[in-house]
């Protein structure tokens, strides 16, 4: 093995000071498979030197298209030890979702489940840059014959486990690709060391302070390590973070391959979890359900966290309910932002709209024209935060220049999302500016009035949107799913949301839908919410 004296704060780097440290520790869990920090470690290595074998090397782009899977993992671990950059594809794409990413972030190669050898023969011819293709055998017999994919665990097979690789440095990329719930994804560019600093561990979320050095999460772990389990699919950011995070000090992480809430369960107990991560309303109400169906032990959890989506407050009660002995921390931030704020949740505390945080160092709020906001109660702004912030969009200068601006002579990242300050100076998040509906005047934040809507008990999901009105412009509406055998009334709905918010936050208009539009990780799918509402006809509440 090969070691330097200046190591740098590189993911790959922080990833191998844990195998040093734990070798023997079980690293990750996918079903029924499982591997120690050591075998990690040496699939990562083998499958690193095949890739480099056929070209790949540093600033290589390599997408890596799989639900959760060890493979996954140890496919994003690989381009980083080579220098080169994991793209994450997202396994809901069609063709032309696929053909624009594919080309818009520059792929060289790709890892794919053999599940997907349909789609990746269509896509192959109109992306001439993507050379060389992996296979990850997942049990369906899709075939990847005609474009030359090479199976993943022969690919293992000729690489060398060794770890000789180029020294790293802390300005290596890593590059996330955004949900692209409003239009195509962007690529949000990330400097290593900026991306662990924000996300992975490189500071300590509570108080700001920053970890000393490369060694330190490592050594920690030696002593003892927490079991977690992200329940997102790895295509998103706060899954690959969790993930990441874990492994940085030595913790198993342990994954379900696509989310499921009785296999979440089941893999709680049968791998006694103690810290569940999710994503808000969207994976905790199945979650909750799921629990009272069955018969699970999910007393070794001490801790779920929830990161990048609505978690609203009667959720949160209803899972304290059902595991009080539980501490809820609730995560505000975004892919371009990275960390901004945490909250802790107990039993019967108000938080009537979005996630109240407290604000991290680095973050503030900003006027619609850039300017700071005086933290005061009930003051709005848009939340900006500064610091480790990402380089910029891969191939949108435009973009770039548009959310990544100078304040005070300091640059901060202002992705879009507006929050207010409360009388003790915590923050509420209100939700993205660009779905604010704006109805005679008023502000609507969608995520406030979705909190409101699902708080009634016969409501699963809900989104919020707002559709053109002659009088006020826009009208606040939206998208509800009922829970599964539930009648709603409308009147009673009404009515309770109207002892949640003000009058003119109650939608006016309400579709009924069987299942909501969202991505797979849980992230609200308003164009989707959009183009249900102009398919069907509403039911109309007049105003009272």
């Amino acid at each position: 093995m090969f070691y330097f004296e200046d190591v740098a704060l590189n993911i790959a780097d922080l990833l191998e000071h844990a195998v040093d440290a734990v070798p023997e520790r079980i690293a990750v869990v996918c079903g029924d498979r499982r591997v120690t920090f050591a075998e990690l470690e040496e699939r990562a290595n083998r499958l690193a030197h095949h890739l480099a074998a056929h070209g790949v090397g540093p600033g290589s782009h390599i997408g890596v298209y799989s639900r959760n899977s060890i493979e996954a993992l140890e496919s994003m671990i690989a381009a980083y030890k080579l220098r080169a950059i994991a793209v994450n594809v997202n396994y809901r794409y069609v063709h032309g979702e696929l053909r624009y990413l594919f080309d818009n972030a520059d792929l060289v190669a790709l890892v794919h489940e053999r599940g997907y050898s349909d789609k990746v023969a269509a896509v192959l011819p109109e992306t001439p840059k993507l050379k060389h293709v992996v296979v990850v055998d997942d049990g369906s017999d899709g075939d990847y014959s005609s474009y030359g994919g090479v199976d993943y665990e022969a690919a293992l097979a000729e690489g060398s486990p060794e770890r000789d690789f180029a020294e790293r440095s802390a300005d290596d990329i890593y590059i996330l690709y955004t949900g692209g719930t409003t239009g195509y994804p962007k690529g949000v560019l990330w400097r290593h060391e900026d991306i662990w600093r924000a996300l992975g561990g490189g500071i300590n979320f509570v108080t700001g302070e920053y970890v000393p050095d490369e060694w330190t999460l490592a050594e920690q772990g030696k002593s003892g390590s927490l079991v977690r389990l992200p329940a997102a699919p790895l295509i998103h950011g706060a899954a690959q973070w969790a993930a990441f995070g874990a492994l940085f000090t030595g913790s198993p992480v342990v994954f379900v391959p696509r989310f499921d809430a009785h296999e979440v369960w089941k893999a709680v107990q049968d791998n006694k979890v103690q810290v569940l991560t999710i994503v808000g309303d969207a994976m905790a109400r199945p979650l909750i359900d799921a629990y009272r169906e069955g018969d699970y032990d999910a007393s070794s959890i001490v801790a779920v966290s929830s990161h990048a989506a609505l978690f609203s407050q009667s959720v949160k009660q209803e899972f304290l309910s059902l595991l009080p002995h539980v501490v809820i921390t609730d995560a505000i931030g975004s892919s371009e932002s990275g960390f901004t704020g945490i909250g802790m949740v107990s039993k019967d505390s108000d938080h009537s709209a979005g996630p109240r945080v407290n604000f991290g160092k680095d973050a503030i709020l900003v006027d619609d024209d850039g300017a700071l906001v005086e933290p005061k109660p009930g003051a709005i702004g848009l939340i900006a935060r500064r610091g480790h912030v990402p380089l910029g969009y891969y191939k949108d200068p435009a973009k770039t220049e548009k959310i990544f601006v100078e304040i005070d002579g300091k640059r901060y990242v202002v992705p879009g999302d507006y929050a207010r300050y409360e009388e003790d100076l915590t923050v509420t998040l209100l939700g993205r500016g660009s779905q604010c509906v704006n109805t005679g005047g008023e502000k609507v934040y969608p995520e406030e009035v979705e909190g409101a809507l699902k708080s009634h008990p016969d409501v699963f999901d809900a989104l919020v949107i707002g559709i053109p009105d002659d009088r006020l412009g826009q009208r606040v509406a939206a998208v509800i799913q009922p829970r599964s055998g539930k009648e709603l009334d409308v009147a009673a709905l009404e009515a309770h949301v109207r002892t949640e918010i003000a009058g003119y936050k109650v939608p006016r208009s309400l579709w009924l839908a069987e299942e909501i539009g969202r991505s797979p990780s849980g992230k609200p799918d308003y164009p989707w919410a959009q183009r249900y509402a102009a398919e069907h006809e509403p039911i109309t509440i007049q105003p009272a």
